[in-house]
């Protein structure tokens, strides 16, 4: 039975240019991530209303 090699015999490794791009595009998603979850609880906040605070405990 002929053995296959491994994939990452196949693939080259990453460039310099090609890391500082992978992760200039993970810090974009995670920022982009946190905003939308800064805007869900802005909205969520603005939805329920200003009384929000005046209820009885």
């Amino acid at each position: 039975m002929a053995r296959v090699s491994p994939v990452r015999d196949r693939v080259p490794a990453p460039t310099p240019e090609e890391l500082k791009r992978r992760r200039s595009r993970s810090i974009a998603i995670a920022l982009a991530l946190g905003a939308l979850a800064l805007l869900f609880y802005v909205v969520t906040i603005a939805k329920m209303g200003p009384q929000v605070l005046n209820r009885p405990l």
